[in-house]
């Protein structure tokens, strides 16, 4: 059973990572290097955008951070690599609770952690280019963290409830975290353009949204494949 999640995992991982950082290169890396000329831009030149940096934006001129190029894209692409295959591993895992019958349901299972992980939390924290205020670190993450545990096992009540009191529950709990509140910095400023920002947003999502899709249906294949295997040794 480990083996088999491991191998749906490694697998799925691999390729959906690659695919990411693809659609990354393409798509989501141009807007942030163009971002970055406005944060890395002379303060009278930053002014013309913004009066005052950031609130909460701090940048570290020592700190390290990859050349563009190709440092970027390894960069990039073992980051996501390393997401990729964890939430691979956590989709092959319920497959053992709940196989998918077909490949094409790893549609919605990809979906469904594209809710969790990047759309719920999203509606709160959207995505931030470089030089855009920010509200406390911490503050976000455990928001984020509470966002996704809620609209998971909201989800998973809706979908698998099996009475309409739970899946009313369900409801409840998937709004809870945005009656909270995601934390907000002071003064919402940013250096970089409106339409930069919105157009950032947007391919974020995108991206992500077609990356969580690669992933259901690549894992579902996979999982259903090696099952079909070890049923005929």
């Amino acid at each position: 059973m480990f083996k088999r999640i491991a191998q749906t995992a490694g697998f799925t991982g691999l390729i959906a990572a690659l695919f990411l950082t693809l659609l990354q290169s393409f798509w989501v890396a141009p807007l942030i290097l163009q971002a970055e000329t406005y944060e890395n831009a002379p303060t009278e030149q930053v002014h013309e955008h913004a009066e005052n940096a950031p609130t909460g934006h701090v940048h570290d001129e020592e700190a390290w951070s990859p050349q563009d190029g190709w440092q970027r894209i390894l960069s990039t692409t073992g980051g996501n690599l390393v997401v990729a295959v964890g939430f691979a591993l956590m989709l092959a895992g319920l497959y053992t609770l709940r196989a998918p019958g077909k490949t094409s349901q790893g549609v919605l299972w990809g979906l469904a952690g594209f809710a969790v992980f990047t759309l719920a939390p999203t509606l709160g924290l959207p995505p931030e280019l470089p030089g855009t205020a920010a509200a406390d670190l911490t503050q976000r993450q455990i928001w984020w963290i509470g966002t996704a545990a809620s609209t998971a096992a909201a989800l998973a009540l809706i979908v698998f409830g099996k009475n309409w009191l739970l899946k009313v529950l369900g409801v409840a709990i998937l709004v809870v975290p945005h009656i909270i509140g995601a934390p907000q910095p002071p003064v919402h400023e940013s250096l970089a353009p409106e339409a930069l920002e919105s157009q950032f947003k947007i391919a974020s999502l995108l991206t992500n949204a077609l990356f969580w899709i690669a992933m259901g249906v690549i894992s579902a294949w996979l999982f259903r494949r090696n099952n079909a295997e070890l049923d005929q040794a």
